[in-house]
């Protein structure tokens, strides 16, 4: 049996061995002014020590104080250290030496010993009868029992040391309303973080306070809206023994009342003096109660509490208090009832625009800081100082179908539902979000007129607008209902939400609409679709969707543009944003109604022109890519203008025949004010048997009635014919213009008889003789003085057509001489009226004009 039992010896033994050698080391390196504490937890009787520096001059000991700033192996003589024991970080900070002024928020280091439970403590000291001021940041701490865990296994505790001994102010949590605390003379911050916790500590600030009479003075801020704080007095446990003052100074939001309640307490057996608890209001009041009184209630503005603890009798128990301080708003609420029930998919948000401001808003007399009525329900709303104003109404109705052939959203009109009267709160945004089959595609138009995209080349200056996106929340624009509108229809395939919004305080419940109208189409290749007739008064902008952002990638667009006849479109891109494709590209088309019609289109690594003119309606496509880096967004102009090339070519043509005709006018009368115009140079001629008259004159100085001088028996052919003869005739053949003159002579005209009794007066050859003689004296240069009694002769005046100028016989030939081309009776030719009009006046038949008379030449 000896043999069995010796390795079980040997094993117990090697089995302690091993234990023995188990240990933890770590490495320590104080800060400069911090002293590292290993002490063992109390009740611990596990057999741990931590030691000292390494063998043979280890020391080990239940506790180890380091001071020096130097690097320290510690060991630990057990594998778990941190259940046995706890670590101290202590500072101490003197303001009665260096100051407080220069130091920063007291923070922990955050790294070091994990593994333990850490004590941070700060010592504070500053000269009598000084304080010692702590400020805590926002959130504040909250005070709580002292067996009371805090939820982040952080927790505060406070001390303050007095000739009497050390007193605790009590423990604290983090997220509360105590932003300051300042003790008296000397006092200590702890605090305690739990093994395995990362420390995240609230900061605080140490600075000297002002002079005091309190041990100990908290500042607290009390929370806006309803709220339960509790407080207790120091050393809360053992109760407060000593003759001290303790104070607390409270800070009320306007427009809240506060009540004081006095809950577990224990009063003290005084034998000097007695127990006061004093206030003072915000107006300077002063009230002093005692344990027993009722404290006040609905009380508004800041007071503050103070405590002053009688002389108690030795060996009687301390003097402890929790009070509680509640606050409620004060004032009387506004009530109304929502009743969504009989209205189909129908929601509402209250919302308060000023997160400063008193408001106080519950919904079925629950605070809430935003109101969300449900569809289909019913709710009780109050509202406490909430201007109308800071208050935000928005609504929501979902409009959805099942399947095509029964969808309640095609043929739709947008309104918004009658809201309950008592709810005075405006309507200032309103939502529509459609719901539609697979497959189908939605259309937005107006019942009456066009839609206007708002760019801030044109923006939207109506009270009311609409923006448009899709499910995803992707935007496509903001459109508005102007006189001038362009945008017939805008077709988008995906479910649709549309926001009509305001742009002041307009109640938009108020406005009967509809808005848009909604009808259902089958699907479209494009996500976007618009149908835009551009007028002639203005240009039309073409935005991308989410304009001026980018549009969603993959995504297209489409503008079916509407030319008017007569007219031509100028297109211009005015602002291109161009992404980095990878895979695809991004692609901008333009192509005509007509299918015939060619294709224009460019990619974003080209250049897209300027301007694009379009004689006809036409297709503008848009498609963007994956976009590698950049966005693509475009937007666009198209200006009407009239087509005038056909005007053009008639007014082109007009005005050339009208120039043609008066070239020719010009000419026809240049040629006949030839004919007309006199010669410059004037000479007496001899007229037998008749007066004398001026050469240079064109007309007759009497009428053809009364002078027949034009008319002849006979005319010799050398005066008729003479400048066709051969030019080597004899000069006796030529009158040498003596007879013409250079001016117009009447042409033969064959005789006819007398149209009355005035017998033709004949030239005797005596006559003739007398003139030949003359001719080859000189022609004009002397004349023979005529006989008294010489009268002209009446020339025999056919009354026939052939008298007049505009007569002309078709007998005569078309040569020089003018010779008959036939035998026959006359056959006339009469020229038009306008012809007739140019040729000269020779027929006139007035008498006003008397006959010149001239001297007879000698």
């Amino acid at each position: 049996m000896g043999s069995h039992l010796a390795p079980v010896i040997i094993g117990l033994i090697l089995l302690q061995i091993h234990k023995n050698s188990e240990c933890h080391k770590i490495e320590v390196t104080p800060d400069p002014g911090t002293i590292v504490t290993f002490s063992k937890k109390a009740a611990q009787a596990v057999d741990c020590s931590v030691c000292k520096g390494e063998d043979p001059s280890q020391t080990c000991s239940s506790e180890l104080i380091l001071t020096e700033p130097q690097t320290t192996t510690v060991n630990f003589n057990c594998s778990q250290p941190g259940d046995v024991f706890t670590v101290e970080i202590n500072q101490e900070i003197d303001c009665t030496v260096m100051g407080c002024d220069n130091i920063d928020a007291i923070h922990p280091d955050s790294t070091r010993f994990l593994e333990f439970t850490r004590m941070f403590t700060w010592d504070l000291k500053v000269q009598s009868p000084k304080t010692v001021q702590l400020d805590f940041p926002a959130p504040g701490m909250r005070q709580i029992k002292p067996s009371e865990p805090c939820p982040n296994k952080h927790t505060y505790t406070l001390l303050t040391y007095q000739r009497t001994g050390p007193t605790s102010i009590g423990t604290f949590c983090r997220n509360g309303t105590i932003s300051r605390i300042q003790v008296l003379y000397k006092g200590r911050v702890s605090l305690e973080v739990a093994k395995g916790i990362d420390l995240n500590p609230s900061d605080f600030k140490v600075s000297i306070g002002p002079e005091t009479r309190a041990l100990v003075e908290v500042d607290a801020k009390l929370p806006r809206g309803q709220s339960f704080t509790d407080f207790f007095t120091p050393n809360y446990a053992t109760g407060l023994i000593s003759d001290e003052r303790i104070k607390w100074n409270f800070a009320v939001e306007p427009m809240h009342n506060f009540t004081i309640l006095f809950q577990d307490n224990t009063a003290p057996e005084c034998q000097k003096k007695a127990l006061l608890i004093e206030y003072t209001l915000g107006d300077k009041t002063v009230l002093t109660k005692t344990l027993k009184d009722e404290q006040p209630a609905n009380k508004q503005g800041d007071f503050s509490l103070t405590l002053a603890n009688c002389d108690q009798k030795k060996g009687t128990k301390g003097f402890s208090l929790n009070f509680n301080v509640s606050v409620i708003r004060g004032g009387s609420p506004y009530l109304c009832t929502v009743d969504l029930r009989n209205e189909e998919g129908l929601s509402l948000q209250i919302e308060n625009k000023n997160p400063k401001s008193y408001c106080e808003m519950k919904m079925n007399y629950v605070a809430q800081e935003n109101i969300v009525v449900p569809a289909g329900t019913k709710a009780v709303l109050s509202f406490l100082d909430c201007p109308i104003e800071e208050l935000q109404l928005t609504g929501t109705k979902i409009i959805e179908c099942l399947s095509g052939s029964t969808c309640a959203v095609s043929g739709t009109a947008l309104i918004i539902p009658m809201l309950d009267t008592t709810l005075r709160v405006p309507l200032q945004q309103f939502t529509w979000l459609l719901r539609v089959p697979d497959q189908s595609t939605v259309d937005l138009s107006l019942s009456q007129g066009n839609l206007h995209q708002s760019v801030p080349e044109k923006e939207c200056n109506e009270s009311v607008s609409l923006l448009v996106s899709e499910s995803d929340g992707s935007n496509i624009g903001q459109f508005c209902s102007i006189a001038d509108g362009d945008i017939q229809k805008i077709q988008i395939k995906a479910n649709v939400s549309i926001t009509a919004v305001s742009k002041s305080t307009k109640d938009l419940s108020q406005d009967k609409g509809p808005f848009l109208k909604v009808t259902l189409s089958p699907e479209i290749l494009e996500n976007v679709v618009y149908t835009v007739s551009p007028l002639d008064l203005r240009p039309t902008y073409l935005a991308t969707p989410n304009w001026p952002d980018g549009m969603k990638p993959s995504s297209s667009v489409t503008w079916i543009v509407n030319v008017p006849q007569e007219h031509r479109a100028e297109l211009q891109f005015t602002n291109v944003s161009k992404p980095k494709c990878d895979p695809g590209h991004a692609t901008v088309e333009i192509r005509p109604l007509n299918s015939n019609g060619q294709l224009q289109s460019w990619r974003e690594d080209q250049s897209v022109p300027n301007t694009v003119i379009q004689q006809q309606s036409f297709y503008l496509n848009m498609s963007n890519c994956e976009p590698k880096s950049g966005s693509f967004a475009v937007l666009s102009k198209v200006t009407l203008q009239k087509e005038t090339r056909n005007f053009i070519g008639i007014i082109l043509a007009v005005v050339g025949v009208l120039l043609i005709l008066l070239i020719i006018a010009l000419i026809v009368g240049c040629v006949i004010r030839k004919k007309k115009k006199p010669k410059a140079n004037r000479s007496s001629i001899f007229m037998p048997r008749g007066n004398a008259f001026l050469p240079g004159n064109a007309t007759f100085p009497k009428t053809r009635a009364d002078n027949e001088s034009h008319v002849y028996a006979s005319i010799e052919d050398p005066m008729m014919y003479g400048h066709l003869l051969d030019k080597d005739q004899p000069a006796a053949n030529d009158d040498n213009g003596a007879w013409s003159n250079g001016h117009q002579v009447d042409m033969y005209r064959p005789f006819m008889g007398p149209t009355d009794l005035i017998p033709v007066i004949t030239e005797s050859p005596a006559d003739y003789s007398l003139r030949e003689r003359g001719k080859e004296r000189g022609g004009d240069s002397s004349f023979l003085n005529p006989s008294n009694t010489f009268m002209p002769g009446r020339p025999c005046m056919p009354q026939l057509s052939q008298s007049s100028l505009s007569f002309e016989d078709r007998r005569m030939m078309a040569n020089e001489l003018n010779t008959f081309k036939s035998f026959g009776d006359i056959n006339p030719i009469r020229l038009s009226a306008e012809e007739s009009r140019l040729q000269p006046q020779l027929d006139s038949d007035s008498d006003s004009f008397a006959e010149p008379e001239y001297e007879v030449a000698n």
